[in-house]
């Protein structure tokens, strides 16, 4: 199959290049390559390359800056909500498969044991807003023939992209930081799952594969977890001995609120192996 990955420099995005490249003929987008935002541009090169698959793994992901800027909100709202429908378009158009990824911020957080695929998105920040409306514009098309899977996941990690600006991975950072400080201070809250990036990407490859019913779907490494009690776990894996003090949400006066639990309940596929088994293998990269 030819398959088009949008993102293909970032953190997700060369895993699935790597993932992918195993029997298929795989083009990577990346942003000097195109602008999702740009409709006619999109359209015309879809049409021109004719993927029998696309995958969406660019998105805007700054979530305390889409919240305090209007301008960030702005830019936000093109690559999350329109660049998600011109895409949309465009695999509709070459009657295209389209994967795309939305995260757990679509939800609130308020419901005690987590979220199904069925739940109905309730997103209390600018960005968990723009996820979801990003989800809508697939769902409309949905209706006139679009084939699509829409992947809700949360918390990756794993290795870092190849472009410049790819961010670091949580545990990386809390890595960082251990060789800086004496003592750390990390939200035991807003509890949700971690994913393992080349766990996902063998997870999409796999959901293609075995002909899956179109629809959403949620894919996150097992074993939920805080912010605090991931990085205890970071820790004794490491054997780094620092103090690790517990402190609340509100206590970062953060622009942007976040979901005290948002774990993604997967109840249509196998289930991806547990969080702290992944972060063992990533440790020994």
């Amino acid at each position: 199959m030819k398959i088009l990955i949008l993102g293909s420099k970032g953190n997700l995005g060369v895993q699935l290049v790597k993932v992918f490249s195993n029997g298929n003929e795989v083009i990577g987008w990346d942003r000097a390559e195109v602008d999702i935002t740009d409709r006619e541009l999109i359209l015309k090169k879809v049409n021109n390359l004719k993927p029998d698959v696309i995958i969406n793994a660019a998105a805007y992901n700054a979530v305390d800056r889409c919240e305090e800027s209007d301008e960030e909100y702005e830019l936000a709202k093109k690559i999350n909500i329109d660049g998600v429908k011109f895409l949309a378009e465009a695999a509709f158009n070459v009657k295209a498969i389209l994967i795309h990824y939305s995260s757990d911020y679509v939800f609130s957080g308020n419901k005690e044991n987590g979220y199904s695929e069925d739940d109905l998105p309730d997103p209390i920040n600018r960005y968990g807003k723009t996820k979801f409306f990003g989800e809508k514009k697939i769902i409309e098309l949905s209706g006139k023939g679009l084939k699509w899977y829409l992947i809700r996941t949360s918390k990756l990690f794993g290795p870092k992209g190849e472009k410049e600006v790819a961010k670091d991975s949580f545990f990386n950072i809390m890595l960082k930081l251990s060789k800086e400080k004496n003592e750390l201070n990390v939200v035991d809250g807003e509890k949700s799952c971690f994913t393992y990036t080349p766990d996902l990407a063998f997870a999409t490859k796999n959901l293609l594969e075995i002909n899956k019913k179109y629809g959403i779907y949620h894919l996150t490494n097992l074993g939920s977890c805080t912010w605090y009690e991931g990085v205890v776990e970071l820790f004794k894996l490491k054997n780094i001995n620092i103090k690790v003090n517990r402190i609340n949400s509100d206590d970062l006066k953060r622009p942007a609120k976040r979901p005290q639990n948002s774990v993604l309940l997967n109840t249509k596929l196998p289930k991806l192996r547990d969080y702290k088994e992944a972060l063992e293998e990533y440790l020994k990269i």
